[in-house]
């Protein structure tokens, strides 16, 4: 009994001295998050605007928080989310084809690659200007950075691999989120990463059969 109420104020410890306001907007976040990725892993557009309400609530915590590159990522989220809706319902062709779910090929690792390394460049600037890389943490949130950036570019683009940067990046930043005090968000790490093992193989299906 009393290692489950430690475990529970481990848990809540660090939303002792937040605001109900701010809590109720990190579990609301945390809950359209995970509606959006189960809409996403169903090739359901309606991921995307559920998404994006989400991803501007986690922009809003991390900016007052003072969390600026998980603020970029969150702006950029909500960025590639607009451009997704985008891709999503646009006709590819005069026969009225949707964009379908594809694997990845060269050009497509080529570009994924850059964006990578852009971003990641352009990340320790970011916190090298704001004096953040003091820690392992924050070389941490850099690379989780430059994967999260590119597994979005890729989910825009219907490519099956996108899941693959889902699922290290979610590992990665469970421990991360941890110690910053959003736990809920940590929490919710531990489901996504369940959930983009899950998006994988539903896509790869899908994708195999479109062969």
């Amino acid at each position: 009994m009393n290692l489950i109420n430690d475990c529970i104020n481990i848990i809540l410890s660090p939303y002792y001295n937040n605001n109900i306001f701010s809590i109720i907007l990190e579990f609301t976040a945390v809950s359209l998050t995970v509606f959006s990725v189960i809409f996403i892993q169903k090739n359901n557009i309606w991921g995307y605007p559920i998404g994006i309400v989400s991803t501007i609530i986690y922009s809003y915590l991390t900016f007052v928080t003072s969390l600026y590159g998980d603020f970029i990522i969150n702006m950029y989220y909500t960025m590639m989310s607009f451009y997704g809706l985008y891709v999503w319902i646009q006709k590819k062709n005069k026969k009225n084809k949707v964009k379908y779910i594809t694997f990845c090929n060269q050009k497509d690792y080529f570009y994924t690659s850059i964006l990578f390394l852009m971003t990641c460049i352009f990340s320790i600037m970011v916190y090298y200007f704001y004096g953040k890389l003091q820690s392992h943490f924050d070389w941490m949130d850099v690379l989780t950075t430059g994967i999260y950036f590119s597994g979005m570019y890729q989910m825009s683009m219907k490519k099956v691999e996108n899941w693959i940067f889902w699922m290290i990046g979610n590992v990665i930043s469970v421990p991360i989120y941890f110690l910053k005090g959003f736990i809920l968000t940590s929490i919710l790490f531990i489901i996504l990463f369940l959930l983009a093992i899950g998006g994988f193989f539903i896509w790869k299906k899908k994708a195999i059969n479109l062969l």
